[in-house]
């Protein structure tokens, strides 16, 4: 059984929909803020050590991610912080999380290490809104879509193409889990649309795709017109993540790299952003007939 078809097998298992739970993202999330609290009460790595009788080295670890991070020394360190009982009680229930295997341990070997935190977040966020300027974002794309894409790609050798497409599809499960499918919207451009990606049959197949995913109530996309010529997409892409239980993430990607962003008055910034691209582009059912439009046009 190759890769790609043991990924397959994963996603069937138990009537709940793809499991996706990840230790790692669970991880960066818990020492993303454990660092925030500890800078925000001005104490240094050093003071967080002597609350734990441990290492600085292990302080610097926890905030990093890289150990398992105990609740009783979540607890024990927000605590000297002055964090809040509410923040207190949240991370420390974060970090009694099962450590699990990571769901995307199949495709380890064609996801860069900047990319692999945030589809570990992206499996654990409940809610997530994407803005893109030139292309359709993953989680709507077709396989035959995102192979037109790859096929080509100086960042992805030919021979991974599969796999990173395999990888691109197992990460949609997530818009269609019965028991908790992830709140998606996406704000595209209306240029997006015109791009025969793979030629028209596969833009048309592409294009059917949409409106069926539209379809579904967890699922909204809104598309900006062309004849909206300023807006607040005009910097580039970005990526906006929810959780249950931690702090949003922005998240943008660039040609070798991505920043994350958990800052709240930049996450705030990002929010505004959000509401306002909402506010220009088209609502959905006016974006629906666009899609419907370019889709008759293409007569296949």
């Amino acid at each position: 059984m190759d890769r790609t078809a043991e990924a397959g097998d994963t996603e069937r298992r138990g009537s709940g929909g793809p499991d996706r739970s990840d230790p790692s993202a669970l991880r960066w999330l818990i020492g993303h803020e454990l660092r925030s609290a500890r800078e925000g009460a001005g104490h240094t790595q050093t003071a967080a050590a002597r609350v734990l009788g441990c290492t600085h080295a292990k302080i610097n670890y926890l905030e990093q991610g890289k150990n398992q991070q105990r609740p009783d020394e979540v607890a024990r360190l927000l605590r000297s912080y002055g964090a809040d009982v509410a923040d207190v009680d949240r991370l420390a229930s974060l970090a009694s999380a099962a450590d699990r295997g990571t769901w995307w341990a199949p495709f380890a070997d064609v996801v860069p290490d900047w990319l692999r935190t945030f589809v570990g977040l992206e499996g654990l966020a409940t809610a997530a809104f994407a803005y893109e300027p030139l292309l359709l974002h993953g989680l709507l794309q077709t396989r035959a879509y995102a192979t037109a894409l790859l096929a080509d790609a100086l960042r992805v050798p030919v021979v991974d193409v599969d796999r990173v497409v395999a990888l691109r599809l197992a990460r949609q499960q997530r818009l269609h889990d019965a028991a908790r499918p992830l709140r998606y919207e996406a704000v595209i451009e209306e240029t997006i649309l015109d791009r025969l990606v793979g030629g028209p049959t596969v833009m048309a197949e592409q294009l059917d795709h949409l409106l069926t995913l539209s379809a579904q109530d967890n699922v909204s996309i809104r598309v900006m017109p062309l004849a909206v010529a300023v807006h607040d997409g005009l910097d580039g892409e970005f990526t906006l993540l929810d959780f249950d239980a931690a702090r949003s993430i922005g998240y943008v990607e660039f040609q070798d790299g991505a920043v994350y962003v958990q800052d709240p008055d930049r996450i705030g910034g990002y929010r505004t952003a959000a509401a306002r691209l909402r506010a220009a582009a088209l609502p959905p059912d006016a974006s629906l007939e666009v899609i419907r439009d370019r889709r008759a046009a293409l007569c296949t």
